[in-house]
């Protein structure tokens, strides 16, 4: 598949049918954005069509001095982040636990052990239960592999901001992760 640039520059051109692969390329990513923050198929689904509509519009603005794909999804981000205003959820902190940073590395070790299909249920199972912005986070850094920056640039938050999300996003994982695990132990048993 060919660069953004060059699709975004026939767009530019006239040719609007060049926008469906840039559609094409980046919807699954989008819709993962969307429905992580909104924890709903139908306003995920609302909402990357609204950023596809959004960025095509705004596409003459987009100056290239980042990725296209990071521009895109700070649409997407944005737009999640005033759909849960105007839903008015308020985002409770959760209390942070006195777990080390090797204990929650070790959790991502010992879930490589399971079979594929496995992992991906109690990795979703766990990042499902996490707050919108934890899942996000959790989601760009380790399944899409976003980099800090990136993910900074999609947030607005300061890099060292993102590096705390992530740090205690990580935690919270762990938790939901560990407790799911042994619910499943306690099944099987």
């Amino acid at each position: 598949m060919k660069e953004d640039k060059y699709y975004i520059e026939r767009v530019l051109k006239g040719n609007v049918s060049a926008f469906s692969s840039i559609v094409d390329k980046h919807k699954g990513l989008v819709y993962t954005i969307a429905l992580r923050m909104l924890k709903n198929p139908e306003d995920a689904e609302e909402l990357a069509q609204d950023t596809f509509v959004k960025a095509f519009s705004s596409l003459k603005s987009f100056k290239f001095e980042s990725k296209f794909s990071t521009w895109l999804y700070r649409i997407t981000y944005n737009g999640a982040i005033s759909k849960l205003r105007k839903k008015q959820i308020e985002l409770a902190d959760i209390d942070n636990g006195n777990i080390t940073e090797s204990e929650v590395l070790s959790s991502f070790d010992a879930i490589s052990d399971l079979k594929r299909n496995e992992q991906k249920l109690y990795i979703n199972l766990a990042i499902e239960q996490l707050k919108e912005d934890d899942a996000l986070v959790i989601t760009m850094y380790y399944l899409e592999e976003s980099s800090i920056e990136e993910i900074s640039e999609i947030t607005q938050l300061s890099i060292s901001n993102v590096k705390v999300k992530l740090h205690r996003a990580r935690k919270r994982f762990y938790d939901e992760l560990k407790l799911i695990l042994k619910e499943e132990v306690k099944a099987i048993l």
